[in-house]
């Protein structure tokens, strides 16, 4: 079902209608004055480029491109290139470049015409002629005043404290207002301003940050370079200028694979000719004649130790064969030619004993060689008798037939505790148990046992006792008719302490035995217990 088309038109479609109208209208002219971009609907295949496209309005979002209206969100590229630029005659001024950031007035050198020399003048040119004195006061006059300038400015600006510095004097200036009229400007036509810089403060700190780092300024331009008129390489020029790749034998930072010829290229070792000395060719030779003389020599020598050898082997065989013959003679009774009766069996008997001595020096030499330090000792315990080797305590020399067994694996009395420390053998447990720990350890441990010496002291501990300070052995020549009753004996008592202390025994003896008699008597019970 087709709807009828509204007899009534809404404001927007009128407009559209009246844009397609003159679209259509103006589509004939050649120059198209106003550009605007295609009503909705009528847009397909078309991209907004520039500015007019856009109309003064935003970005269409039906057409999927990208789109910068008003040139909003397009990156500005910037670029350091000199616009080119013409001299009077028409070519370009490449010295532009050279010119860039220097000051206008400043004398660069950039053209043939400026290697060329200066023409010889003549002395009345205006040119070398020296200016007049006033001109020479005015510039005077100038340079001083520029430099007290320059010089008030650096002391002004190291003073701590300055004076305010002058004003400059009020400028008058007349304003006629664009608005006239008796509404503006209280009616006036004109005015006139008076203008006063504004008073300035000595002690203000300054405003501004004064200490940046200003890049320097360009430096001079380079000296012209000119150029002969280019021309073509040939291909044996370009092989002459082909420069090789630094390749090193030793770093490659990059990890490329380098083919061997190029690394050989690169040592430089196919530009060098190798010379071979002459003297290698002459130490080989004499190398190899020295060794053949040493290894005939070495086959001479053996060849000599080979016979002597063999001789001395000859000549043991046959003494022996005559040994085993004169005691086959010996055995069976028969005396050889060569026997003597008693003068021969004193030389047999002479050479028995020599040979002896030999074999003992033999020995002799055979134990300093193996262990000198040794020697003296088992020489020295070789003539001892078995009661030396006890006294002196020296080890048994006959090995038991017993088995050596740790005794701590016989000790299981106690459970695991005992033996290794129950399988810990890192624990220092040496000390662990008291030492003779017996009921009469504390009884004997300062007394001399009774079989210490039994040629000097007797078995009676009582008697011991009394003789402690009885001299062992004599010295020959003493006195044997005094006996010392005590450790020391003085001649005479100077301050009568003998008597003093005689008479306190005396006294004492009545009343209650000495603690030394008690201690004596006490001893001789556990003894009697003991038995």
């Amino acid at each position: 079902i087709f709807l009828p088309a509204p007899t009534q038109l809404s404001q927007d479609q009128l407009e559209a209608e009246e844009r397609l109208r003159a679209q259509k209208s103006y589509s004939t002219a050649l120059v198209s004055s106003l550009r605007e971009p295609p009503p909705y609907g009528h847009r397909k295949g078309w991209v907004p480029r520039s500015l007019a496209d856009f109309g003064d309005g935003g970005a269409f979002p039906e057409i999927h491109v990208a789109q910068f209206p008003l040139e909003m969100g397009r990156k500005k590229k910037t670029s350091n290139a000199l616009a080119v630029q013409v001299d009077a005659e028409g070519k370009i001024k490449y010295d532009a470049i050279a010119r860039q950031g220097q000051g206008k007035d400043k004398v660069i050198f950039s053209k043939y015409t400026d290697l060329l020399p200066k023409e010889v003048l003549n002395e009345d040119t205006p040119e070398l002629q020296k200016p007049d004195e006033e001109a020479v006061k005015e510039i005077t006059e100038k340079t001083r005043a520029a430099l007290e300038k320059q010089v008030s400015q650096k002391i002004a600006a190291a003073m701590p404290v300055r004076a305010a510095d002058k004003q400059a004097p009020a400028q008058y200036i007349r304003y006629t207002p664009s608005q006239q009229g008796v509404a503006f400007n209280s009616g006036a036509k004109q005015r006139v301003i008076r203008m006063v810089e504004m008073q300035k403060d000595p002690m203000e700190p300054p405003r501004f940050k004064i200490n940046k780092k200003i890049p320097r300024g360009p430096p001079s331009p380079p000296a012209p370079v000119m150029h002969s008129p280019s021309r073509k390489m040939t291909v044996k020029e370009q092989q002459e200028w082909k420069i090789p790749p630094c390749i090193s034998n030793w770093k490659n930072a990059k990890g490329y694979t380098i083919p061997l010829d190029k690394r050989l290229a690169a040592d430089g070792r196919g530009l060098q000719t190798v010379h071979i000395n002459e003297n290698f060719a002459k130490l080989a030779e004499a190398l190899y004649i020295a060794d053949r003389k040493a290894r005939e020599a070495v086959e001479m020598r053996a060849q000599v130790e080979k016979k002597m050898a063999q001789k001395e082997k000859e000549k043991k065989e046959e003494k022996l064969r005559e040994l085993a013959q004169m005691a086959r003679d010996r055995r069976a009774g028969i005396k050889s030619h060569g026997d003597k009766g008693g003068e021969d069996g004193e030389a047999r008997e002479r050479d028995e004993i020599r040979h002896d001595r030999r074999k003992e020096r033999q020995h002799d030499r055979n134990i300093s060689r193996a262990a000198p330090d040794k020697r003296s000792k088992l020489q020295r315990d070789q003539e001892r008798d078995v009661s030396e080797l006890i006294a002196l305590g020296m080890p048994n020399p006959r090995s038991s037939s017993e088995a050596q067994y740790d005794q701590r694996l016989f000790n299981q009395s106690k459970g695991m505790d005992s033996g290794f420390a129950g399988g810990e053998d890192e624990t220092y447990n040496v000390y662990d148990q008291p030492f003779r720990s017996g009921r009469d350890m504390a009884s004997n441990i300062y007394r001399p046992s009774k079989n210490i010496d039994k040629d000097a002291y007797t078995d009676d501990l009582d008697t011991l006792m009394h003789n402690r300070f009885a001299p062992g052995k004599e010295f020959s020549g003493a006195d044997h008719g005094q006996r010392r009753e005590g450790p020391v004996q003085f001649e005479e008592d100077p301050f009568g302490l003998d008597k003093f202390l005689e008479e306190a025994k005396q006294h004492g003896g009545s009343k209650r035995p000495s603690t030394s008699s008690r201690s004596k008597d006490d001893y001789h019970d556990k003894k009697r217990r003991k038995e």
